[in-house]
């Protein structure tokens, strides 16, 4: 019978050198919750964030573009921050709250199955997106942008949203749905009448 160490060691990348007869690196047991559902994984200490994603949870909204974090395909949040996926390994990321592009909605206290976050709402609306391979990093980054609180104006939006690349050019699409959204002025709140004293 195999242990778990055995069955690691072919998925390992050859050139690397790290699993021989001798030295096979252990699993790591991590612990992430994505999506709001608990997960508890064995992982290799070199399967990156995205792979992890992608490769064990089925969670494909997700891309995989340049694989070196130029091009923000692969962004998701993490504890509500944007980071690439691509560029952290998913051990160093135990114990975190990650959010992939299926997982917006319910962010928004949208829990039915058809809803849409309000960004996704708005992408659609200007019809922010032509190929869509860059849509699910761009919703992640621009409700990361949002809880940052620095979105002040277009202007300002655009080079804190540069970091995700559309190679179809639909920057002005997307910059208007993320303005929409980001600039919007706060809901009014409502406020029950306060009963009149009586006689």
């Amino acid at each position: 019978m195999l242990t778990p160490n055995q069955i690691a060691a072919p998925s390992c990348p050859p050139e690397a050198g790290l699993a021989t007869a001798s030295h096979v690196l252990p699993l790591r047991t991590i612990r992430l919750r994505v999506n709001g559902i608990e997960q508890q994984l064995a992982v290799e200490p070199w399967v990156t964030l995205l792979d992890l994603l992608r490769e064990r949870l089925d969670l494909t909204g997700t891309k995989k573009g340049c694989d070196h974090g130029q091009c923000g395909a692969c962004t998701v949040l993490v504890d509500g921050k944007r980071i690439n996926a691509c560029l952290t390994f998913a051990v160093m990321r135990d114990g975190a709250d990650v959010t992939t592009v299926e997982g917006l909605p319910a962010l928004a206290g949208r829990l039915d199955e058809a809803a849409l976050h309000p960004l996704q709402e708005a992408f659609m609306a200007h019809d922010a997106f032509q190929c869509g391979y860059c849509t699910p990093g761009q919703l992640c980054s621009a409700v990361g942008l949002l809880n940052e609180g620095r979105a002040s104006g277009p202007n300002v939006i655009r080079e804190l949203m540069s970091g995700n690349i559309c190679r179809c050019g639909a920057y002005p699409q997307i910059l208007r749905a993320v303005a929409e959204v980001a600039l919007a002025p706060p809901a009014a709140t409502v406020t029950a009448p306060t009963p009149k004293a009586g006689p």
